[in-house]
């Protein structure tokens, strides 16, 4: 059971979202959350707190999900720690849709102070994700410049919110399995597989150089057997949650 602080957090996340911050009036939101007005601003001061309100959980879910497993799962592989992240970042659709597009897009309404508290997590938690890259790149598990693949990551979760249908056949989990293979293995077949577009048959090059470094964990992961992915663990996410 949420108390009435939350309740009002996750009504007015979801007002936003279908109305807009600034065409969403406080009257509205009492209304939403089924209390007076004044109750509103007996918790919150103003329509704007609640908008960083609203942020401060996004981030920090995403934070507080990655420092967890981390604790309680220090050897977990890098490569699995990225489909973790992945997880937390799109399951946010399912389970705190109206925060996705609260923060990605109303982040310019917070006061300039807001802003800069919000901007401080943020970049805090895409050091982290680029520190999981440049741990396997220092393992010899990835090759590409971490701060590079972050950005190719985020833009990946980042705005799937704008395209997501949730009564589709896929969840977001599903999304956050197939973008960390494409992430890791990226869209060509496996080798002897791959044809030449002017032969059509496989290149000697496919044939002696392997597409993807991680065969077993990515190609050969069967669908369910999920070891860190955590569907309905609330997280979110920088220059990459921008």
């Amino acid at each position: 059971m949420l108390g009435r602080k939350e309740q009002i957090i996750v009504r007015a996340a979801e007002l936003f979202d279908t109305h807009g911050y600034h065409a969403a009036s406080m009257e509205e939101l009492a209304a939403a959350v089924g209390v007076a007005k004044p109750t509103l601003y007996h918790y919150f001061k103003s329509k704007n707190d609640i908008l960083y309100a609203i942020h401060e959980e996004f981030i920090d879910l995403l934070i507080s999900a990655h420092e967890a497993r981390v604790a309680a799962r220090p050897d977990i592989s890098v490569d699995d720690r990225l489909l973790a992240i992945m997880h937390d970042i799109l399951n946010l659709m399912g389970t705190h849709r109206g925060h996705v597009r609260v923060f990605f897009e109303c982040h310019r309404s917070l006061r300039a102070d807001q802003q800069l508290s919000i901007r401080a997590k943020r970049d805090a938690y895409t050091k982290m994700v680029v520190g999981v890259l440049e741990q396997g790149k220092a393992d010899g598990e990835f090759f590409r410049a971490p701060d590079i693949a972050a950005l190719a990551l985020f833009g990946m979760c980042n705005w799937a919110y704008q395209w997501y249908d949730a009564s589709g056949a896929r969840s977001p989990a599903d999304f956050a399995d197939e973008f960390w293979q494409i992430l890791l293995c990226g869209i060509s077949s496996p080798p002897g597989r791959r044809r030449s577009p002017c032969t059509g048959v496989p290149s000697t090059a496919d044939l002696a150089q392997p597409c993807c470094p991680h065969p077993a964990s990515c190609v050969g992961r069967a669908r369910g057997s999920r070891p860190v992915g955590r569907e309905g663990e609330t997280p979110v996410a920088g220059t990459t949650l921008q």
